[in-house]
């Protein structure tokens, strides 16, 4: 048998078990993996949902997910980019606000899993999806960039709340409290840094 029938005869038995090795999720948040012919995914359902339910909260996962993988960048670069007076304050505050966020990642992708979706990760999708812009230049003013993050925070925060309620209206509340206690953490060390831009020594 040559290598070519014995490539062609491989691919035929994988499409009779469900269809080609990997597949495109389907849906404007590139997110349904519910009907995909492919490989290990017969099972694959949105449990709950009705297919405009899992539209709607597979958006607000898609969208987040790509946002907090972001925010998580942004901090690092800030993290190593500070420097001057505030180095020994906010280099150390940088890593303790990711250890808050981190978690946030997994746990989101993993949600969208469960519920019959796949979760996005290529740069060009984080880029598009995230309401964070990921610094493409050298910032070392800790005013600066202080007050980028907690604008970011802010925006960040509120879609959360905005997100808890429309995922709620969507016959989801596992993934609204979930997005509430995000809102919390959010808000938290929003307020944190916000308290840092009362010191005129940040100037």
């Amino acid at each position: 048998m040559t290598k070519k029938s014995a490539s062609t005869k491989t691919a035929a038995k994988t499409t009779a078990r469900g269809g080609a090795r990997g597949a495109k999720p389907e849906g404007e948040a590139k997110a349904d993996a519910a009907h995909l012919r492919t490989a290990n995914n017969a099972l694959v359902d949105h449990l709950y949902l009705s297919e405009e339910e899992f539209a709607t909260v597979a958006e607000t996962l898609q969208r987040n997910l790509a946002t907090t993988i972001c925010l998580y960048l942004k901090f690092k670069k800030y993290h190593w980019d500070i420097r001057g007076r505030f180095f020994r304050d906010l280099h150390p505050a940088y890593d303790e606000f990711i250890l808050e966020i981190f978690p946030a990642i997994d746990e989101q992708a993993e949600r969208l899993v469960a519920l019959g979706g796949s979760p996005i990760a290529a740069p060009a999708d984080l880029a598009r999806f995230s309401v964070v812009q990921v610094p493409t230049e050298t910032v070392r003013d800790a005013r600066t960039q202080v007050a980028d993050l907690v604008e970011d925070l802010s925006r960040v925060g509120k879609g959360f709340r905005d997100d808890s309620q429309t995922v709620d209206e969507a016959n989801d509340p596992a993934t609204a409290d979930m997005y509430n206690g995000y809102a919390l953490i959010i808000d938290k060390i929003r307020w944190m840094l916000q308290a840092l831009m009362d010191d005129d020594r940040l100037d």
